[in-house]
């Protein structure tokens, strides 16, 4: 999911942990499937769709990007005019490139290691420190990669995508590398020591790979081995032993999934000792969610079944075990897991089926599990209640597993960043609407807490309020949303109003601070308000339930309560009222903007999903049936279309001038999604703008000048629609 939040710190180091497998919220590891071209597509249309746009799909094709050009030109020309634009640019670049960011960093064994970009390095810096000279107020920085020499001297358009280190070596590491800011990238050893790539190292081609250390001369692989290595997802579902000086083609098979599967893939369950070797965990994933069958691979290479249950996650290991969380409730040898609890899994008992499984928290009705990471010997548990953060250091003792809080600020959105695999100590960030964030260093022994480093305050936040309301949906359920806006707000319905959403894929929209939103929007009398519809994750796993397939309009009416209350309340009208999403919150304004487009005067879509009778035909889409359904089911079909945006854009309903924004190098949603909905509205004589960057993957735009440049159209079109009036 693109979550387009304007956070000013953009250059974060990736943490080093298991990450859920959440397809739209989080870049997939895997492969993508190719773009569906005009030619074959017409078979997934239904006799009432239209035929004569599907060249836009053809990514590149020379008729899709005239069209997009002039519809790219025809927005600019009309924004750049706008006399705001270009100081807007300048000072969203200038926000971008500040050397007063907090420079996020990420432990790798012993060291930290981050990213940084600024004017000078576009593309950025791979860095390196010691936790001693990062707690102090100079880390001295150490360049390991320049991606911008790189690029240069390769004639390629780099975009640094990640890394993975080997443990038992950590000069060794895998360097990820994306043409223009796609998911798919190229994978090349490199040596962070002599800081220079590998000759004859390992190295895969352009795909979404998926690949950890078995040792430092083994990989476990999963990539484009051959057309039939790839599911019908267009993931990979083979997944190989890849030694060191031998072809990938000669590597073993370790495991093979099914060709309607969605993916396979692997990780490793550390050991508690660096000279102990690691075990490695498969996952068949034959549905998001709720579907996925765990192997702990032997001695002998053979995968043997982990019986926990198929829509368990697993979130973390430590000292060679499993934390998992429930997403429904597991009764497991005369005792019940409640749905959302954290169990800790020891493998020896539960394998031999000796029991091994153990609570370690219960949620109750207002919490949600946001993430769980582990130092050498500790576990710590990001939670939120009542979508406001905590963090919680859990301790087992011989009555169970008691929790400690860490003493962070109680009304915003504290987050993990990244702990130390052999070590004691955390880092974790900070921020809420109107404290800017601040990155913390906590000693799981010690159990003390040290600031390292605060973003300036880029405004003065005695000037503003963030208050939570609730609005009600259409089925009686209360749904939370907060709402930033001065404190002299009159409640007059004159106030230009923002609404964001997302409402999938169990993805919880928090408080973050934002002085994009503040000098863009909040300075200029605008009201932010941020929803927490049902389908995202804040009060858990039931809550992101209860929008699935054919409840999936429950979000929609979420939003729509929250616009309707925010009317209610005196705080706008619809002609100042604007909603903005991305990604699956494309389909969430799309799919509002066409049912209800007398509530609002302004739509953001960005990189959408719009077509959603075919959006499992293109790209990875297939394995986000879970979350959406089966267009082509007969059930399922007629509901999907109901409120698919695409299909209920009608001729003779005046709309909102919509602006879409995407990319063409987005590999995860297809930008034909976004052309196609606006070519509809062409033909139908509609207001719309259009804008498709060039680069920039699903996440919109590849460096800081795009990304300002993006900042500049947004509020530039915000501002004309909502404010002028």
């Amino acid at each position: 999911m693109m979550k387009n939040r304007s956070h000013d710190d953009k250059t974060k180091t990736k943490t080093f942990s298991l990450p859920k497998v959440l397809p739209m919220a989080l870049p997939p590891l895997l492969l993508a499937a190719s773009v569906t071209s005009a030619n074959d597509c017409s078979k997934y249309l239904d006799k009432n769709s239209r035929h004569d746009d599907l060249f836009l799909e053809e990514v590149e094709g020379a008729k899709a990007l005239n069209w997009v050009n002039r519809q790219n030109e025809r927005t600019i020309s009309r924004l750049k005019k706008d006399p705001k634009f270009a100081q807007m640019k300048r000072t969203a670049l200038d926000l971008l490139n500040s050397n007063d960011r907090i420079p996020y960093a990420g432990f790798v064994e012993q060291n930290l290691y981050g990213f940084w970009q600024d004017e000078k390095n576009p593309r950025g810096l791979l860095q390196r420190t010691t936790l001693k000279r990062y707690e102090s107020a100079d880390p001295q920085w150490e360049t390991v990669l320049d991606v911008d020499k790189l690029a240069q001297s390769e004639g390629k358009n780099w975009v640094y995508k990640g890394s993975v280190s080997c443990r038992q070596d950590p000069s060794k590491t895998l360097i990820k590398l994306s043409d223009g800011g796609k998911d798919a990238v190229v994978i090349r050893e490199f040596d962070v020591e002599k800081k220079e790539f590998v000759q004859g190292g390992f190295s895969l081609e352009e795909a979404k790979s998926g690949v950890v250390w078995l040792d430092p001369d083994t990989l476990i692989v999963g990539t484009h081995f051959s057309p039939d290595s790839l599911t019908e997802s267009g993931y990979p579902r083979l997944l190989k032993i890849w030694r060191r000086g031998t072809p990938l083609g000669k590597a073993q098979t370790i495991f093979e999934g099914q060709k309607d599967d969605i993916a396979v893939q692997a990780s490793l369950l550390s050991s508690s000792s660096s000279s102990d070797k690691d075990q490695v965990i498969i996952y068949r994933i034959k549905k998001f969610f709720d579907d996925t069958e765990y192997f702990l691979l032997n001695e002998e290479n053979v995968p043997e079944p982990i019986p926990i249950p198929k829509d368990a996650v697993i979130e973390a290991h430590l000292k060679g075990n499993l934390v998992i969380s429930l997403r429904s409730q597991w009764r497991y040898q005369g005792e019940v897991f409640a749905q959302g609890a954290i169990v800790h899994i020891t493998l020896k008992e539960f394998q031999g089926g000796k029991g091994g499984a153990e609570l370690i928290l219960a949620p109750t009705k207002e919490m949600a599990i946001q993430r769980v990471a582990t130092t050498k010997e500790d576990l710590f548990i990001q939670i939120l209640e009542n979508v406001r953060g905590k963090v919680l250091q859990m301790k087992k003792d011989p009555g169970g597993w008691v929790a400690h809080r860490l003493p962070l600020p109680e009304l915003g959105t504290p987050s993990i960043h990244s702990t130390q695999r052999e070590g004691h100590h955390l880092l974790v960030n900070y921020q809420d609407f109107l404290t800017p964030s601040t990155l913390y260093l906590y000693g799981a022994r010690t159990r003390e807490l040290s600031s390292l480093y605060s973003l300036p305050a880029r405004f003065d936040p005695s000037k503003y309020e963030a208050k939570q309301f609730h609005a009600t949906s259409a089925d009686g359920t209360r749904i939370p949303y907060f709402m930033v806006s001065s404190k002299n707000l009159k409640l007059n319905g004159t106030n230009p109003t923002l609404l964001y959403g997302y409402g999938g894929f169990e993805n919880s929209q928090t408080p973050f601070y934002s002085s994009f939103i503040e000098k863009f929007w909040l300075k200029e009398g605008g009201v932010y308000v941020l929803a927490n519809i049902r389908g995202g994750g804040e009060f858990g796993p039931a809550w992101h339930k209860a929008a699935l397939k054919e409840n999936r309009q429950k979000a929609f009416d979420d939003f729509i309560a929250i616009a309707e209350d925010l009317i209610k309340r005196g705080v706008t009208k619809p002609k100042h009222l604007g909603i903005e999403g991305g990604s699956n919150g494309g389909l969430l304004v799309g799919a509002v903007v066409t049912q209800r487009p007398e509530l609002f005067n302004a739509a953001l879509i960005q990189v959408p999903l719009l077509d959603m009778m075919r959006y499992h035909k293109l790209l990875a889409g297939v394995s986000w049936m879970e979350e959406y359904g089966n267009p082509e089911d007969p059930i399922m079909g007629p509901i999907i279309k109901a409120y698919s945006p695409y299909h209920n854009v009608r001729e003779n309903v005046s709309y909102p001038e919509v602006f879409f924004m995407t990319s063409t190098k987005d590999d995860r949603v297809h930008p034909g999604h976004a052309r196609r909905m606006a070519k509809k509205m062409q033909d139908q004589s509609h207001p719309f703008l259009y804008y498709e960057n060039t680069e920039g993957g699903h996440g919109g735009s590849a460096n800081f000048e795009q990304s300002s440049f993006w900042y500049a159209l947004k509020y530039v079109y915000l501002l004309q629609k909502l404010k002028s009036l």
